[in-house]
């Protein structure tokens, strides 16, 4: 088991921090986009548009809980797991940030502009990226649980 009680205020925060970061994403990603394409009156280049905003801001809060989670992670100590899981989600969210966005941004703006491009994988790509940053989120707050319950019972 990984050590933890860094302090109460870091402990807390490191199981706090990616819980909160996974309701963003699943409320950002797998939730408001696919209601947002679902959506009648909504015409594609509105919903594109919408999507690109949304997604444009969502990514730098993502920058603001990975600064977050890595300064938790620094302050708990010697915890193999949480920093393994930081330095990949800091990695997908590198890719996302400069390669996926960009690309995205491009054809959104081909397609509002009346052009039509041909089928790509970007999308699939960027919720795969999604899917896996979620999963070591749950991933680091489930041990950061199983952390604090082993802890908390080694005190009663």
């Amino acid at each position: 088991m990984e050590r933890t009680f860094a302090g109460p205020q870091v402990d807390i925060a490191h199981l706090l921090v990616p819980t909160l970061w996974l309701g963003m994403l699943i409320g950002v990603s797998f939730i408001g986009t696919p209601a947002k394409f679902g959506a009648a009156t909504l015409s594609l280049p509105v919903a594109l548009d919408v999507g690109r905003t949304t997604f444009a801001l969502f990514n730098w809060i993502e920058w603001g809980m990975l600064a977050l989670l890595v300064v938790v992670v620094v302050f708990s100590g010697p915890l193999a797991f949480a920093s393994l899981a930081t330095v990949v989600v800091a990695l997908i969210l590198t890719l996302q940030t400069t390669w996926l966005l960009p690309v995205l941004d491009d054809r959104i703006a081909d397609i509002i502009g009346g052009h039509t491009r041909p089928p790509a994988s970007y999308h699939i790509i960027y919720i795969g990226a999604d899917i896996v940053k979620g999963g070591l989120l749950v991933a680091t707050a489930w041990t950061q649980t199983r952390n604090l319950v082993g802890q908390f019972q080694k005190t009663t």
